[in-house]
């Protein structure tokens, strides 16, 4: 079972919580137990699991990787001028894993499933995957 998801993002970087969507899924889809592969099918947006009860969260996460990948380096070679945004894709991962058991996703207290927009806005789609 399977879906594709559409995203819009408002901003050039932005982490967009998307664990009710992704939940809701579940519910409608009546899957029990299962694994589940999120996955960006973006070169420059990637999906990762943290927290997300502290807004500040997203900030310090998306300024960290700002201060490790500056947009601009004199070094670059990449005609579009984006090589920061696939960096962080890389660093981030295009996908996770996660499971779902009794009917509910697994995740921790204080965790969400994010898509991460290191090169918006834009529209994009994320591809979700469950393995019964």
């Amino acid at each position: 079972m399977e879906k594709l998801f559409h995203i819009t993002t408002n901003h050039h970087a932005e982490m967009v919580d998307i664990t009710t969507e992704i939940e809701d899924w579940i519910v409608e889809a009546g899957v029990k137990d299962a694994m589940l592969i999120v996955s960006s099918l973006h070169t420059t947006a990637g999906i990762t699991v943290n927290e997300n009860a502290d807004p500040d969260v997203k900030t310090d996460f998306l300024m960290r990787l700002d201060e490790i990948y500056p947009w601009h380096h004199r070094k670059d070679r990449h005609a579009e001028g984006n090589t920061a945004a696939h960096l962080k894709t890389s660093t981030v991962g295009h996908a996770q894993t996660l499971v779902v058991s009794n009917g509910e996703l697994v995740l921790g207290t204080w965790q969400g499933i994010y898509f991460c927009e290191f090169d918006g806005p834009r529209n994009r789609k994320f591809h979700v995957k469950m393995v019964s």
